[in-house]
């Protein structure tokens, strides 16, 4: 028999414990559970370095916290020094990280904007909290056959988000332009979805000094939140960069 092997990722540590649970008692199902991002980064390269791998991570769309209209981000002065800023950009960290891995996100309600957002950043499928666990199997063994899930109601939303995201895409990239050199290496670290300290590691700086390019990087963006910026880079077709230092840019090219 082959098994699935499974990461919930969900700071609500009675539902994830309860989904978990759940999948467990399915006898081709293997699973483990992240209360964070930073975790469950952790967690899938420690399963790849032992040769575990996982299959799918079932990530919390309200992961890191709330914002007012449902959406999901926290301000770059009040990240995480060592975590991810939402449930989203974990999704872009986890292709980034292990481009195998399926990801999953766990809604409290349907959200065609964000459900975009998911699916730029790499997610396979859009599922509702409280769907019955017959239908998260469907959806998590459809997603290992590369297949795409979204709740019919709203699909109609997500297509039309992603129209016009397109036709976003030239003043995106327009801004994208206005950035420095060093503040586009900010901000593909951001798309990947690394907190500050991760970002200052990884590129020889100061906490500081990180702070203030991406703080610049929201100006000239003339965004507020890292979400937001994240998905703008995103529309512009800014990639993440890789764990191995390398930019990843769309249709998997690298610069």
């Amino acid at each position: 028999m082959v098994r699935i092997r499974v990461l919930v990722v969900d700071d609500h540590r009675i539902f994830a414990e309860s989904l978990a649970a759940a999948l467990a008692a399915e006898p081709d199902v293997d699973v483990a559970a992240a209360g964070s991002g930073p975790a469950a980064l952790r967690c899938l390269e420690r399963a790849a370095a032992e040769g575990r791998r996982f299959d799918v991570a079932l990530v919390d769309a309200d992961l890191g916290g709330n914002m007012p209209g449902g959406r999901t981000a926290v301000p770059v002065q009040d990240t995480n020094a060592d975590g991810l800023v939402d449930g989203i950009s974990l999704v872009a960290g986890v292709r980034a990280a292990q481009p195998a891995v399926r990801t999953v996100v766990l809604a409290e309600k349907d959200d065609p904007h964000r459900a975009a957002l998911a699916l730029q950043a790499g997610a396979s499928g859009w599922v509702a909290k409280d769907c019955s666990l017959s239908r998260l199997l469907t959806v998590i063994r459809g997603v290992l056959r590369d297949e795409t899930h979204l709740p019919p109601a709203l699909l109609t939303g997500v297509l039309r988000e992603l129209t016009a995201a397109r036709k976003h895409r030239t003043e995106s990239e327009r801004l994208v332009e206005s950035l420095t050199p060093r503040e586009r290496e900010v901000l593909r670290c951001m798309v990947a979805g690394l907190g500050r300290k991760a970002v200052a590691e990884r590129l020889y700086l100061s906490p500081h000094t990180v702070r203030t390019h991406m703080q610049n990087v929201l100006g000239k963006l003339g965004v507020h939140s890292t979400l937001a910026a994240v998905a703008l880079a995103r529309r512009a077709g800014v990639g993440p960069v890789d764990l191995a230092g390398n930019v990843v840019e769309r249709g998997g090219q690298l610069a």
